[in-house]
């Protein structure tokens, strides 16, 4: 079964996350998801979000990014998967995903639990 790992290269936690995969010998496919061409869709963030067991789509939203992209706190889930498809920089990364199971990467070990 493929490892996809939700990945942005130019941030650190993501590529300490790759590593961490690599070093332990795990195949992954790695998805540049902030690249036009690998954005990822509101059906897949819905996905991600049942993988993950999220209830709100702000569990895997990157709070900093939310209040400069003037998010309000007040916003619908709906809107929350509208301004990450939007956005893709709202999204927290790196995400791990395996079969029916994913992992947030915060900390990167997490990334590991779905092995």
């Amino acid at each position: 079964m493929t490892y996809t790992l939700i990945h942005n290269p130019s941030c650190s936690t993501s590529r300490n996350g790759l590593a961490l995969l690599q070093e332990k010998g795990v195949e992954v496919s790695v998805r540049k998801y902030m690249n036009v061409s690998e954005a990822l869709t509101e059906d897949e963030l819905r996905d991600i979000a049942k993988k993950l067991g999220a209830s709100s789509p702000r569990e895997f939203l990157r709070d900093k990014d939310a209040k400069k992209f003037d998010l309000p706190e007040s916003a619908s889930d709906d809107e929350v998967y509208a301004a990450m498809v939007d956005n893709p920089r709202l999204i927290q990364r790196p995400i791990g995903i395996k079969g029916d199971k994913a992992a947030l990467g915060r900390p990167i070990d997490n990334l590991l639990d779905i092995l």
